[in-house]
């Protein structure tokens, strides 16, 4: 992608598109509820503690290379959305897809299946294909298959705003030094498990999103 974003920046863009889809009720998001969100200790990877300025900066970054605004709706707290729907003409899949990769990093399409879910719809594994393929064959491609890890049977997809991934984190094994195959009953409890973290995910967020708005609200009125 092209002007390329940093990792601050990444995680400043992919919040504002997990809480439009995931919370539209609480977005645009003011600046105290978007360093909330980029902080949250689930559904990120790496988890961070970024502070205001940074997340400013960020923000206004993002505003001279035209991937996010200063909303246009009334208030007296300024709000921010991203303008990734304008700019490129994306779709509410396309857009979770995105999401993910940017606030955990490259992913399976199972497990983009299972996370993206609380944010679009995907009855079945070979429509988060068909939204990797359409992503991946943009002029630039906005995500890119990586070389397939020993012993995993998918492959890993991450998105391309940031550019290709610096490293890879160390390869995850599990008891007995062995990978569950797909449909083993190990990868069936890695999927519920996957399915039960990104559920309670989804309600953390919105426990998140309405304690930062009751926040502004009483700093308004005090």
């Amino acid at each position: 992608m092209e002007p390329q974003i940093d990792a601050i920046e990444t995680r400043v863009l992919g919040c504002l598109i997990e809480k439009e889809l995931a919370t539209p009720e609480y977005y645009p998001l003011s600046l105290n509820a978007l360093v909330n969100a980029c902080n949250q200790k689930s559904n990120r990877d790496p988890v961070v503690e970024l502070s205001e300025t940074e997340v400013s900066r960020a923000l206004a970054s993002l505003g001279r290379k035209q991937y996010a605004i200063v909303s246009g709706e009334g208030g007296r707290v300024q709000k921010y959305r991203h303008f990734l729907v304008e700019k490129f003409d994306l779709g509410r899949p396309a857009l979770a897809i995105l999401c993910e990769l940017m606030v955990r990093g490259p992913q399976t399409p199972g497990e983009l299946r299972t996370r993206a879910g609380r944010m679009s719809e995907f009855p079945e594994l070979g429509a988060v294909g068909a939204v990797l393929q359409q992503l991946e064959t943009e002029s630039p491609p906005m995500v890119v298959c990586l070389p397939r890890q020993p012993g995993r049977k998918e492959p890993r997809y991450a998105q391309l705003f940031s550019g290709m991934p610096a490293d890879e984190p160390s390869t995850v094994r599990f008891p007995g030094g062995e990978f569950p195959d797909a449909g083993s009953p190990a990868a069936d409890s890695e999927s519920r498990v996957s399915r039960l973290e990104a559920e309670v995910a989804a309600l953390r967020e919105e426990t998140a999103a309405l304690r930062a708005e009751v926040a502004e609200l009483t700093r308004l009125v005090l």
